[in-house]
């Protein structure tokens, strides 16, 4: 409250004769005052910092990190496996985690080292077009043995593309992987996860990739701070998951020490998205065989 208009309601009140005022004339009076008080405009904050902090980063984690043993499972899945995933049925808490839209020149190595550090392989979803920007990224993304998938050339929505021009998409990002890394991809994400069934169908045929989109989204893309993506993630995510993720983003790499840990030190196990397919049980018959003999 405004300490002038404060004093000059309680003037109001000392001007008056109390001991002559009626019951009715006390409260009248005391209105008028408190009126005064309310009628105050709102106090203004100065020199308010409302701006993100666009420097910060996450704290490195102090003492050994945790560490992800899972050996090297075989990433060789059958052609039949299926055309789209958004999840595998696995027996075990294997899950795969994804990073699209890179390589990025300062985030993606930042997040390599974090991956290290826990022994992590994720898959990277990368476009065409930053691989021919970052090669060298690239380069050392599959160095360290981590998976790299198609995610097109130019990060247009597929499903408003022709067979022709979804074709070009994938084979320009085929291509410049090709240039940059000497490998091969296994499988695709459509940019915004938009793909039409016949045209998955046509991906799958003609270049070998199951679509891949995800059971776990955290709308980093949003930028919501990287305590919330972990938050996210952590609550949401499930054995046989596909964790969707951008390391385009910093927030995205500054939430991963906390958010790899949390998934680790509750007993998930990464792989790749090939591995997590070639791991696929049949049925869910055959899972629930699995779980009643063990």
């Amino acid at each position: 409250m405004d300490n002038s208009l404060h004093n000059d309601g309680g003037s109001i009140l000392r001007n008056l004769d109390l001991a002559k005022l009626s019951r009715r004339g006390f409260i009248a009076a005391t209105t008028a005052a408190l009126a005064s008080c309310r009628a105050a405009a709102p106090l203004k904050q100065e020199n308010a910092n409302t701006q993100p902090n666009r420097n910060y980063r996450t704290p490195s984690p102090q003492g050994p990190v945790p560490r992800n043993n899972v050996g090297n499972p075989s990433s060789n899945f059958s052609k039949d496996a299926g055309v789209t995933f958004s999840r595998v049925l696995v027996s075990g808490n294997y899950i795969a985690i994804t990073f699209d839209d890179g390589p990025h020149p300062q985030n993606t190595p930042r997040l390599l080292d974090i991956l290290a550090a826990r022994n992590v392989k994720a898959t990277f979803y990368v476009i065409g077009r930053s691989v021919d920007l970052h090669p060298g990224v690239l380069r050392r993304t599959v160095a360290e043995g981590h998976e790299i998938g198609n995610h097109s050339q130019t990060h247009r929505l597929l499903s408003k593309l022709s067979e022709s021009e979804v074709r070009q998409e994938m084979q320009r990002c085929q291509d410049a992987v090709g240039r940059a890394a000497g490998v091969r991809m296994r499988t695709m994400r459509p940019p915004y996860g938009g793909l039409l069934q016949s045209q998955r169908e046509l991906v799958h045929q003609e270049f070998g990739y199951p679509t891949i989109l995800w059971s776990v989204d955290p709308l980093d893309w949003k930028r919501p701070g990287p305590s919330v993506v972990t938050s996210r993630i952590l609550s949401a995510t499930t054995k046989g998951g596909i964790v969707l993720a951008h390391d385009l983003h910093s927030q995205t790499v500054d939430a991963m020490p906390a958010t790899l840990d949390g998934l680790l030190r509750k007993g998930f196990k990464f792989v790749t998205v090939s591995q997590l397919i070639a791991m696929k049980m049949e049925t869910p018959e055959a899972q629930a065989s699995l779980s009643s003999t063990n």
